[in-house]
């Protein structure tokens, strides 16, 4: 996954195995890192998307996006789970999990969050950081755009904030 690089960046896009399509938000952010992905491969960093949906899902919807990154699918292993952005349903089923460095009480099984690593001259792999929730924030560009106008966010006035986010190819409708 380095592709020969020793930075790596992992997006944890939320796309469940059981879901048609994936998570609106997680499709905004990748729409912000489709294009910088080359210019982050010039620094020694390689980003990419991984879901624990299969591949063929993870396809097709990379295509009617348009996307160029890579996409993972740890279908059948354990990664999404050892780094707390998934949890199976008897961990649900016990109240609460770990998400954002703390316990929650969650309903549902996967979440996001952004993890890296560095890849040692001798192979050594090291997780160096990890972000959750809001804190992805950080990785949007159009929320940094959205800072900088009058009306800023204008999320207080809905049920819940970014639930005007939609795929970017269902804009328009309701």
């Amino acid at each position: 996954m380095f592709e020969g690089r020793s930075q790596l960046v992992v997006y944890h896009f939320m796309f469940a195995p059981e879901s048609e399509a994936g998570c609106k938000l997680c499709s905004w952010w990748a729409d912000n890192f489709e294009r910088n992905v080359i210019h982050l491969n010039q620094r020694d960093v390689t980003l990419v998307a991984i879901s624990r949906a299969p591949f063929p899902k993870l396809d097709a919807f990379k295509r009617r996006m348009g996307w160029t990154f890579k996409w993972y699918s740890s279908a059948g292993n354990d990664f999404n789970f050892d780094y707390h952005v998934s949890w199976r349903p008897d961990e649900l089923a016990e109240g609460e999990v770990i998400y954002n460095y703390s316990r929650e009480k969650l309903s549902v099984t996967d979440l996001t969050g952004i993890s890296v690593f560095y890849k040692a001259a001798n192979s050594d792999l090291f997780h160096t950081y990890s972000c959750f929730a809001r804190g992805v924030d950080m990785m949007n560009a159009g929320y940094h755009y959205l800072d900088l106008v009058p009306k800023g966010r204008d999320e207080k006035d809905l049920q819940r904030p970014q639930a005007w986010v939609r795929h970017r190819d269902n804009y328009g409708e309701t």
